[in-house]
């Protein structure tokens, strides 16, 4: 810890004096990197430390304005300014990974907590397997997936398979061999895995509240597996691998995370019904209660601050001008999402609403995504207050259509996913605006591809095992039917 703290502190402060001049030559947000097409793969380095060997733990000095001296057992070594570059543009795509991760704990406790108390456990369960399988699935094969290479024909452009480079990460049979810079100039190939791993599962957890209380877990963890491992990844590679739509833009997932997961949740939510009791036999909408709002609240902040990891790290550099502008952006978005849904309930519902309050935030959030390096901060006041009435609209239009999404899942992330990714192609909200009809193209060809996947595979698993517990189930709770257990027990009872 100690070694690492000196190092860390060293690097930034070389970095804040020599990098200062290279770094302020550019002060506007970076480019949408996030578009860009794979890396090339790495290549053989030095084999790791033997097993045994003592490893030294020196500390570095700093020798001169543009090098450190760092003592080893063979001497000295000079520690250039573009390792130190290295070291801190590394740091932070790796700290924006565990913001990320941490968005899970974020939906599993929003979702709870807009839920009945009876399926907690259940839904819990899900939000622990989605980013498990996820992250297992993305390391065994989507990674090379999403990220396919130059592919020469339509179909590897289109479907990722053409440059599809077998099973596992790039090097992973290597170990430490490969964390140089041969992979990249700003992080390694772990570094890079791990923050687009985090994201893979993301789509999952939007699909799990569309479906919340009423879905076998069997047969939620089956579609997990072919949405995660199969559509996931073919659809990104699209856009962030290279693929037909790599001049569109989407900075960090407005269409390639949200919206994926909002048309799987949508069909999923056709298929299946609505909860029993959500809709009078005249059409009249009725209340299914949330069990815990604190939780649910608590879920929404935990996304909020995830989301500085979620876009600040798909900057995929340490570049201090960008990652800052990246953050006003998305705080502002998220703000004005929040003040917009929560009034337009109070003063169109008659009462201030909670629930309308916290999805507009994260209504904000989705629209933000896809532009937050070249939005005006003007622009994101306006995308945020957009987002805001959207989202309450939209559940209202969800509900009149018979489409029980418990949680508002499809109003944030489906509705606000494509909202955000055409906001990409208006000149008034926009520093650099992309063409509109690149942006509406990439929409449509998202929704063709995913929804009727997604609603294929649902109705196969319909005819083939049943998607839906039955009433008895869904009364008693999926905590007791599904898991046998319920998440509060007081004084010994279950409740």
């Amino acid at each position: 810890m100690r070694r690492f703290l000196t190092t860390t502190l060293a690097a930034l402060a070389l970095l804040m004096g020599v990098g200062q001049a290279a770094w302020a030559a550019d002060t506007t947000p970076a480019p949408d990197t996030a578009t860009d097409t794979a890396m090339p793969a790495p290549t053989e380095d030095a084999a790791p430390t033997e097993a045994g060997e003592a490893v030294a733990a020196p500390t570095a000095t700093v020798a001169s304005a543009d090098a450190l001296i760092k003592p080893t057992d063979d001497g000295p070594e000079v520690v250039t300014a573009l390792d130190l570059e290295f070291l801190v543009h590394n740091l932070w795509i790796l700290i924006a990974a565990f913001l990320v991760f941490i968005m899970h704990l974020g939906f599993a406790t929003l979702e709870s907590g807009l839920c009945q108390s009876k399926n907690t456990v259940n839904i819990l369960f899900k939000n622990t397997m989605v980013p498990t399988i996820g992250l297992a699935l993305y390391c065994l094969w989507g990674f090379n997936l999403m990220y396919p290479g130059d592919g020469d024909w339509l179909i590897g452009k289109w479907l990722g398979f053409a440059g599809f480079d077998g099973f596992g990460i790039p090097g992973w049979e290597k170990g430490a061999a490969h964390m140089g810079r041969d992979y990249n100039p700003s992080y390694p190939v772990y570094t890079d895995f791990l923050f687009q791993g985090m994201f893979a599962a993301t789509a999952m957890t939007i699909v799990s509240g569309c479906v919340a209380e009423r879905i076998k877990l069997s047969a939620f963890l089956i579609f997990t597996v072919f949405y995660v491992g199969i559509v996931y990844p073919i659809a990104g590679s699209w856009v962030w691998g290279g693929g037909a739509l790599g001049s569109a833009k989407d900075f960090a997932g407005s269409t390639l995370v949200h919206s994926v997961g909002g048309w799987g949740g949508l069909a999923g939510i056709i298929v299946l019904g609505a909860r029993k009791g959500k809709y009078g036999p005249n059409g009249e909408v009725r209340a299914i209660l949330p069990s815990n709002l604190p939780l649910a609240a608590v879920g929404v902040f935990l996304l909020w601050f995830g989301w500085f990891g979620f876009n600040g790290g798909s900057v995929l550099s340490a570049d201090p001008a960008s990652i800052a502008y990246v953050c006003v952006t998305t705080s502002i978005a998220a703000a004005l999402g929040g003040v917009t849904a929560g009034l337009v309930s109070w003063f169109h519902g008659k009462k201030p609403d909670l629930s309308m309050a916290l999805n507009g935030i994260l209504a904000g959030l989705v629209g933000i995504t896809a532009n937050a390096d070249i939005a005006s901060l003007p622009g994101a006041f306006i995308i945020g207050i957009i987002c805001g009435l959207a989202v309450y609209f939209a559940v209202l239009l969800f509900d009149a259509l018979k489409l029980d999404d418990p949680v508002g899942a499809l109003s944030v992330h489906l509705v606000c996913g494509i909202l955000g990714t055409l906001f990409c192609g208006i000149p008034g909200l926009m520093h650099d605006p992309q063409p509109f009809g690149t942006q509406l193209v990439t929409v449509l060809a998202y929704a063709a591809f995913c929804f009727p996947a997604a609603l294929v595979f649902w109705l196969i698993l319909k005819a083939a095992m049943g998607i839906r517990v039955s009433e008895e189930e869904e009364e008693e709770g999926l905590d007791l039917g599904e898991h046998g257990v319920s998440a509060y027990a007081i004084g010994g009872e279950r409740h």
